[in-house]
């Protein structure tokens, strides 16, 4: 997998630069989504091994499934990514696309886990304070982990933020301990 992201990371700079050019960046993350599933299909992991088919035909096949969502150079593109056989390569392409879109448009997905169900007030005053402090737009999802006893534990990207009564619980031993 890491192979794929290193393969990956120019070609989804440059359909990003390509979408961000041709302020298509919604055709661009619905093509490379769907490219994307396309790639963990049983019958498409068969022919991008297959050795009897040539990478064009490869190439050929991800345009047609993909005719109606084709933004204005996504052919040439997929027909590129074939000739350089990085097809397998989609799934990550279309992460790293979408990270780029993130930053682009300063936004941020943050998952919240708390030890407790959160109302929408709760939720309403983490995600602005989250919005100040990131300066992001912030998508928020969440999740209850009663193993947390209080608190929460924030993840937004590489960054965690660990409030939680386990977390503090833990610092508060590892000092002791040392």
């Amino acid at each position: 997998m890491s192979d794929h992201i290193t393969q990956a990371r120019p070609y989804a700079r440059a359909a990003f630069e390509l979408a961000r050019e041709d302020k298509a960046l919604d055709a661009w993350s619905a093509m490379l989504a769907e490219a994307a599933r396309l790639t963990g299909d049983e019958r498409i992991e068969r022919l991008l091994v297959d050795p009897q088919r040539t990478p064009s035909d490869k190439g050929q096949v991800f345009v047609e499934l993909l005719d109606e969502l084709l933004p204005d150079r996504g052919a040439n593109f997929l027909m590129v990514l074939a000739r350089q056989q990085r097809l397998p390569a989609l799934a990550s392409l279309s992460d790293l696309f979408e990270a780029e879109r993130a930053e682009f448009e300063r936004r941020v997905s943050v998952e919240i886990t708390s030890a407790f169900e959160l109302d929408e007030a709760q939720k309403d005053k983490l995600a602005q304070a989250l919005k100040r402090r990131l300066n992001r737009e912030i998508t928020i999802t969440t999740s209850v982990d009663r193993t947390l006893l209080g608190g929460v534990v924030i993840r937004a990207g590489d960054t965690v933020i660990d409030g939680s009564a386990r977390g503090r619980l833990a610092r508060l031993s590892s000092i002791l301990n040392h």
